[in-house]
């Protein structure tokens, strides 16, 4: 168990932007979780298969291959690994395209630092809910 009583998950942030990138990073190895860095659509790709994330942040414009390109192939390789798609250009086609590719959610960028970390905070409670109902504890949360 992370902090919190929250579980300890593999999050994968892909931004080409190595400053975003830092952020998560540090914020998610705060929170107590492991975390891999991919700076576009085709290293993320590489990295869910052998990471294996719970739970990937990432943004939508990337050089090679785009969030939303890459979003499609990390579901069909990993369907139980949870995406939150980034935007800076937060349009009402890009949350669309990103919804029906089976992403949790869209953030705008900038983001507020304590945006993310409920984010974590909430998402490793509902992965820590899960395992449990799994498990057959029967157990409330």
């Amino acid at each position: 168990m992370g902090r919190n009583g929250a579980i300890v998950m593999n999050i994968l942030v892909v931004d080409d932007q190595p400053g975003v990138r830092y952020l998560l990073d540090v914020l998610a190895r705060e929170a107590g979780h492991r975390v891999c860095v991919a700076e576009n659509g085709l290293s993320a790709i590489d990295a869910v298969r052998s990471f294996r994330p719970d739970l990937v942040f990432m943004d939508v414009r990337m050089p090679l291959m785009g969030g939303l390109e890459a979003l499609g192939i990390i579901k069909s390789l990993a369907p139980g690994t949870d995406v939150i798609i980034m935007t800076a250009y937060e349009s009402e086609e890009t949350v669309s395209r990103a919804l029906e590719g089976g992403a949790l959610c869209c953030i705008a960028k900038p983001f507020d630092v304590e945006f993310i970390k409920e984010i974590l905070t909430r998402y490793g409670w509902k992965r820590a809910a899960l395992k449990a109902k799994a498990a057959g504890s029967g157990s409330c949360i």
